[in-house]
């Protein structure tokens, strides 16, 4: 297009006299080159840059690969760590077995509407030597705070369901009874103990 528009250039030039020669710029193929050439090297840099990371960004890559790899380490000793408890204290774990034994007999009273039932496997307080056992296994393996969190959930339940029962109470003690299993259920997840015990 540059060269079209420098020859259509000459013939609206007057015409010299014929001694003297006449020269003409072509400005416009310079600038169109060196156009090319521009566009050119911003794709080369473009290219390259796609290619090479910024330095920075390996640098970031770097420490959270670092940061992952210490994480993964945390958790593998906290397992490890979570096992070998579990493994050392079988009489605590007898009485989470036995809760769940516990939860079993009082769903299915719970669902016949029997709280007579319910109230021979509870116990007519809170504060029975069974509980009492159960609690201090609860405590014994809970280490985080949401795992103390539904704890003190199933407790409150436990506690509501008991009362409800010596209240003859049937609708809220089913209520209160799925929140109990519900908390129970949660935190054997979270304690490790969810495989561990028989019935969950």
């Amino acid at each position: 297009m540059a060269l079209h528009l420098v020859a259509n250039a000459k013939l609206l030039l007057p015409s010299p006299p014929a001694a003297v020669p006449v020269r003409i710029k072509q400005p416009a193929v310079v600038g169109e080159c060196v156009c090319r050439r521009s566009i050119f090297v911003g794709i080369a840099a473009a290219l390259i840059l796609k290619r090479k990371p910024p330095a920075n960004a390996a640098v970031l890559e770097a420490e959270d690969d670092v940061e992952l790899l210490e994480k993964v380490k945390k958790d593998r000793k906290k397992r490890i760590d979570r096992q070998g408890l579990i493994s050392s204290s079988a009489k605590e774990t007898g009485y989470l077995q036995d809760l769940v034994y516990k939860l079993s007999r009082v769903g299915q009273a719970i669902e016949g509407n029997d709280l007579s039932q319910v109230s021979s496997v509870l116990g007519r307080t809170k504060d029975s030597e069974w509980l009492q056992n159960v609690n201090a296994a609860l405590s014994k393996f809970s280490s985080s705070e949401e795992e103390k969190t539904e704890v003190d959930a199933f407790n409150s339940s436990l506690a509501s369901l008991i009362s409800f029962v010596s209240g003859n109470d049937i609708e809220s003690s089913k209520v209160v009874f799925v929140e109990s299993a519900t908390a129970f259920v949660k935190w054997a997840a979270l304690s490790g103990l969810g495989d561990k015990l028989k019935g969950l």
